[in-house]
């Protein structure tokens, strides 16, 4: 544990799958009001799932959004994918944050790049296709959540094929997107936690999800029926 201008640093580990096979990564975190600059309890969920769909990561090109201390984006890395980290340009910290989980497990070849949800800026704008979003806990803050989903059918239309895999903390169960996902010609799959593994208050050797309520879904372009 160290501390650089009066934050506390410290590392967690995360070891997913067994001795025989697995995963392990290194992060990074700030002890920092900041919501990018620790760990999640979505982010292990996701992370699992991830590690679960291994073998469909290889040569794919990644991008997570909102990524923060990057730990689904570390392990899809690990799985053998091409991995773009975004956090929003706004918060410069959770870049370097970002940067830092990548130089923790001696990753050189990730592209970290400032997206702020909702812009079309040059950032966006010139990203590659991608095949895989992942976002964990990015549905926080109500007011955000249109802005997210229209970053994710944006950057869906350069390719149509794109998943967008992400995690959600229950915190209310007035809160809903279905009227956006209409509205933005998208489809959603709810993923049962059990079906990789992810139901336990404790996943890949950590303390997280804890006893929170953790949702998993894919989301898709909707395919219209006159196609």
């Amino acid at each position: 544990m160290s501390c650089s201008k009066g934050r506390q640093k410290i590392e967690k580990f995360f070891k997913f799958g067994s001795n025989s096979e697995n995963c392990i990564v290194c992060i990074p975190e700030v002890l920092d009001g900041n919501y990018g600059m620790y760990v999640w309890p979505c982010s292990p969920v996701l992370a699992q799932y991830i590690w679960y769909q291994r073998s469909q990561l290889k040569g794919k090109t990644v991008l997570e959004i909102g990524a923060g201390t990057s730990l689904p984006g570390i392990v899809a890395a690990k799985c053998g994918a091409t991995v773009i980290l975004s956090d929003s340009s706004d918060y410069p910290q959770c870049l370097e944050n970002c940067a830092a989980s990548c130089g923790a497990n001696n990753l050189s070849n990730i592209t970290v790049v400032g997206i702020k949800w909702g812009q079309f800026t040059p950032e966006l704008l010139n990203l590659q296709p991608v095949d895989i979003i992942l976002g964990s806990d990015c549905f926080f803050e109500t007011k955000d959540f249109e802005d997210i989903i229209v970053t994710v059918a944006f950057i869906m239309q350069k390719r149509p094929s794109t998943e967008f895999w992400c995690t959600y903390q229950e915190r209310s169960s007035s809160r809903s997107i279905e009227y956006l996902l209409l509205k933005w010609g998208l489809e959603c799959t709810e993923i049962g936690l059990e079906t990789f593994e992810a139901d336990s208050p404790t996943l890949a050797e950590s303390t997280l999800p804890g006893n929170h309520t953790i949702h998993m879904y894919i989301m898709k372009k909707k395919i219209s029926s006159d196609s």
